[in-house]
């Protein structure tokens, strides 16, 4: 039994596939579940090769970023049985990032007064109409540079902390999903404008645009997704993979490039049958890709203008 689409997108049921329809792909179905058994894809023209290759690029770097999301997903859930172990072990962390910071805020205070006691004792030689001894000159240079030294620690540490503190709530975010749901967790190149709008591409021009950016294109994915969201975190916006031939599966993936820039990449799945493989190449799905580009564009004009 086969079964096949014709070019009006009507599914017919057969022993046989017509031989005109042939180029445009078929399911052999099993003579029991009636399950496909066997897939043959329609032939494609050399473009829609080449955007196929180019997705398989896109989705190669997209790839790498699911399978760290998956990865971190289980150490999660192996060291942590409940929130509160999470959040007990945050809070063990953070004081000992309060601990350090204080201490380096004394060698801080420290140094200060000790480069004040050093002034004051060249002051006193001025004073009496001496020469200031050259050790002393040193001391006093020797201690600006570590208070200069030891600013900058205090800033490196408060950022360090900082984006710890970011990475904490986003794991505590990551395992109540985890924990909340009767449902497991599921080479950068710049692209022409046309070819951007056609494969869902948008090119970030810098890190507050593409921050913004980021969060319009939640809004989109999850917009025009027709399965619950899975995976949200700064790299990766992925929604759950599709469970019926209906069904479009959105992701957003942050894709470094050259010189520390980024491009977003949105990526549509559809069920790998006959009719998933037909509802992704229609123009359906061609149609929200090659909104996402503008639709961004439009929200971060608005965005600006407010």
């Amino acid at each position: 039994m086969y079964r096949y689409i014709n070019e009006k997108g009507e599914v017919y049921f057969s022993d046989q596939v017509p031989p005109h329809q042939i180029p445009l792909g078929h399911e052999r179905l099993s003579p029991i579940s009636g399950r496909p058994v066997d897939i043959v894809e329609k032939a494609k023209t050399k473009e829609e090769q080449e955007f196929d290759e180019r997705l398989a690029e896109l989705r190669k770097a997209e790839a790498k970023l699911i399978e760290r999301q998956q990865t971190h997903d289980k150490v999660l859930l192996a060291t942590y049985r409940t929130k509160n172990d999470l959040i007990s072990s945050i809070e063990t962390k953070m004081h000992t990032l309060e601990t350090q910071k204080t201490a380096l805020e004394g060698d801080l205070t420290r140094l200060i007064r000790q480069m004040e006691e050093q002034q004051k004792n060249a002051a006193a030689f001025e004073r009496n109409g001496e020469k200031v001894p050259q050790e002393l000159h040193n001391h006093i240079k020797s201690s600006q540079q570590q208070i200069v030294q030891a600013r900058e620690a205090i800033t490196d540490h408060t950022q360090k902390m900082a984006q710890i503190k970011k990475e904490n709530d986003s794991n505590i975010e990551r395992f109540l999903f985890l924990t909340q749901t009767n449902t497991p967790g599921p080479k950068g190149r710049l692209a022409s404008i046309k070819e951007a709008s056609e494969l869902g591409l948008f090119y970030c021009e810098n890190d507050r645009q593409c921050n913004k950016a980021w969060e319009i294109g939640q809004t989109f994915v999850h917009y025009n997704s027709t399965t619950p969201a899975d995976i949200f975190n700064d790299k990766l916006i992925m929604n759950r993979p599709p469970a019926t031939d209906d069904d479009l599966s959105l992701s957003l993936s942050k894709i470094p490039l050259p010189n520390d820039e980024y491009q977003l990449f949105l990526d549509i799945r559809c069920r790998d049958s006959l009719p998933g493989k037909a509802l992704c190449a229609s123009q359906r799905v061609r149609d929200i890709r090659s909104a996402f580009r503008p639709y961004v564009n439009e929200a971060l004009l608005r965005a600006a203008q407010q």
